[in-house]
């Protein structure tokens, strides 16, 4: 039977943590090496749901791409939920493994899965390449198989993106015709300009503030921007992670059974319409 650290190493083999960013944390946050793994569950927030899940199927291992401690702490004691979760995942003998911003710039990595899940064809480079190696690094660029109006694209970005109540929010105008695409899962503000240098016709991200997109569409010339839900974008990787690891480990004879969460864990449960607001409050206009 595999045991953590066997799991572990492949999983570094893949996302190596020495390439993960100076303030990230990643790596084996509780659990044994030498315990026993059967059942991995992939999941993108270490959160008590996912947790509950893990328990439910059976799980011995859960591999978040977000970190429980992103800025260390002092203590796990169960008065916080962050520590609650740590006591639940040991009294059940279930350990935590992160994989984050080593998982971003991986080759593959997440955002390879959702550029695939957006529909981007062809071969995919980074939108910002490692400088140690140029397969390497956040975000990628590719095609769309054809060009096609941006509503097009974005109705079939929504197809192939997990629901959420925010859904896609867009800025650009919709009959543009669009070819090139970039992507990047997770926060995209930092990408803006490295979006509008590369020539694409869209950037695809997530967490767009008002102040940096207003101000990158005002400038002009640049990409649409069509903008998700954080949890969204890095999800697509889960199911890519989960079989990587599971050729990767069957490879060296050894066998995992891998799940991905069926648990939504992005923050916003719901939204309202644009016109019902604007409805019950006198003078507020709906944009264009």
């Amino acid at each position: 039977m595999p045991t953590l650290a066997d799991v572990i190493r492949e999983l570094e083999s893949r996302y190596d943590p020495r390439w993960a960013e100076s303030w990230d944390a990643v790596g084996l946050v509780c659990g044994d090496p030498s315990q026993p793994v059967r059942k991995v569950l992939f999941a993108v927030d270490p959160v008590a749901a996912v947790a509950d899940e893990a328990l439910s199927w059976g799980a011995d291992l859960i591999v978040t791409h977000h970190p429980l401690y992103l800025r260390g702490t002092t203590s796990v004691a169960a008065t916080t939920f962050k520590g609650r979760l740590v006591h639940t995942l040991i009294k059940n003998d279930v350990a935590l493994y992160t994989a984050h911003t080593n998982a971003d710039v991986a080759d593959p990595g997440v955002s390879d899965a959702l550029a695939r899940a957006v529909g981007l064809t062809g071969p995919l480079v980074p939108l910002s390449p490692s400088a140690d190696d140029p397969r390497r690094g956040l975000g990628r660029i590719g095609s769309l198989p054809s060009p096609m109006p941006l509503r097009d694209f974005v109705r079939q970005a929504a197809a192939g993106l997990p629901g959420t109540a925010g859904g896609l929010r867009v800025a650009g105008d919709l009959d543009r015709e669009v070819l090139r695409v970039a992507v990047s899962g997770g926060a995209g503000d930092s990408l803006l300009g490295t979006a509008r240098a590369a020539g694409v016709d869209v950037f695809l991200t997530a967490d767009l503030r008002h102040h940096p997109a207003s101000e990158f569409i005002e400038a002009g010339s640049g990409p649409a921007l069509v903008d998700a839900a954080h949890w969204a974008t890095e999800w697509p990787w889960l199911a890519e992670a989960a079989r990587l690891l599971t050729s990767g480990t069957a490879a060296g004879g050894i066998n995992v059974e891998t799940r991905v969460s069926e648990t939504v864990t992005d923050a916003w449960i719901t939204t309202a319409k644009c016109e019902e607001l604007t409805s019950r409050t006198p003078g507020l206009k709906a944009g264009a």
